[in-house]
């Protein structure tokens, strides 16, 4: 009778102990699964491949407009499997033999670019174009909507946190700060007195439209066609507001700068109407500076454009001004945690994504996503 109950309590631990293995090894993540199709679910946990990698457990994340671009298919290079994100913010768990910035136990802010910090792009500050990185998180290596992410090039990947920072306020430096900036802000070259129109009143314009008042511009009129968004510009600094569904967005623009047309026009949607709208109302030297990510051909009208002194620039987003962002963020100058609508437990990203892809029924903005 000893020997049976000894045996099924070894049989137990043997059992408890494979169970227990299996838990330490494996990790909740959410997974793409083709356009449309996403799933909460049981992968791997990531393991340090190269001596420059770092494992970061997530403690908080988000979903960007680029996620959604993805399940609709406009991203192929996207593969079923791939776990989708590229922001957030973690504790560094385990690094790699060559990381020498950072240390298991450090707080991060994760790039949604990986840098390796070396080849020619790099040295030119391109770290998107990165011969070895870029925009790979979520992309083309699996991402940060999970418990824990891989970070290649880990120092220049990573950057330090304070422990006194806002952690809500530091995600929106991952990407949307940076990308409305730079790709939005500095590429339209804003000037004081400038008229910008920013066609587009989500997170991303949003961040233009925050980054633009660096410039101090005479006018920031915001297009879109949810009023709850636009009312949200007005708080973030907006000047003027157009629902083009409710009105002539081209004739209102045109009389808000004495028919002369704006200056800057930001295109952060990345659909065809909207780039369009833009080259309606840019004036004669203008700049027209595309942010979204366009799945689909547009018109480029030269039959009007050819003669009118435009600039148009394109752009995947650097990560070069992150460092001054964050400066700005930690002294309270700029205040991103503004755009910051939900939270949501990691574990309830489905729900979350379902808030972020109804923004206007739901009034989202950003979505906060904890990993407690």
């Amino acid at each position: 009778m000893t020997q049976v109950i000894d045996t099924a309590f070894f049989s137990f631990q043997l059992y408890s102990s494979i169970v227990n293995y299996i838990k330490i090894r494996n990790m909740k993540a959410l997974v793409y699964h083709g356009p449309g199709n996403k799933a909460w679910e049981e992968k791997p946990k990531p393991v340090l491949l190269e001596a420059t990698d770092a494992i970061v457990k997530i403690y908080k994340t988000t979903i960007c407009g680029t996620d959604l671009h993805i399940l609709k298919g406009d991203v192929p290079e996207v593969t079923d499997g791939r776990i989708l994100g590229h922001e957030g913010m973690g504790v560094i768990e385990e690094t790699g033999t060559a990381v020498t910035s950072f240390k298991k136990g450090d707080k991060v802010l994760i790039s949604c670019i990986s840098s390796c910090g070396k080849c020619d792009y790099c040295k030119k500050g391109m770290y998107s174009h990165c011969e070895k990185g870029g925009w790979i998180l979520g992309h083309l290596i699996d991402g940060t909507q999970a418990e824990y992410v891989r970070i290649p090039f880990a120092d220049n990947s990573l950057y330090h946190i304070p422990e006194n920072a806002d952690s809500d306020a530091v995600v929106m430096l991952s990407d949307i700060l940076p990308t409305g900036f730079e790709c939005g802000v500095l590429n339209g070259q804003v000037k004081p007195g400038d008229s910008v129109v920013i066609v587009g009143a989500g997170p991303i314009g949003l961040a233009a439209l925050l980054t633009a008042q660096f410039y101090t511009p005479a006018a920031l009129i915001m297009i879109d066609v949810d009023n709850n968004r636009l009312q949200a510009s007005k708080a973030f600094g907006a000047t003027h507001t157009i629902n083009s569904v409710e009105e002539d967005a081209v004739k209102k623009v045109f009389a808000l700068t004495e028919n002369r047309g704006a200056d800057v026009a930001i295109e952060a949607v990345g659909v065809p109407a909207t780039f369009e709208l833009c080259a309606s109302v840019i004036a004669a030297g203008g700049r027209i500076a595309n942010i979204g990510v366009h799945g689909k051909p547009v018109d480029l009208h030269l039959e009007t454009l050819w003669s009118r002194n435009i600039t148009i620039t394109t752009r995947l987003v650097d990560t070069v001004t992150t460092p001054m962002l964050l400066k700005t963020v930690l002294s309270n100058k700029l205040e991103p945690a503004k755009l910051i609508t939900h939270h949501f437990a990691l574990n309830d990203i489905i729900n979350a994504y379902d808030t972020f892809q109804h923004a206007a029924r739901e009034k989202a903005l950003k979505v906060i996503l904890t990993n407690e």
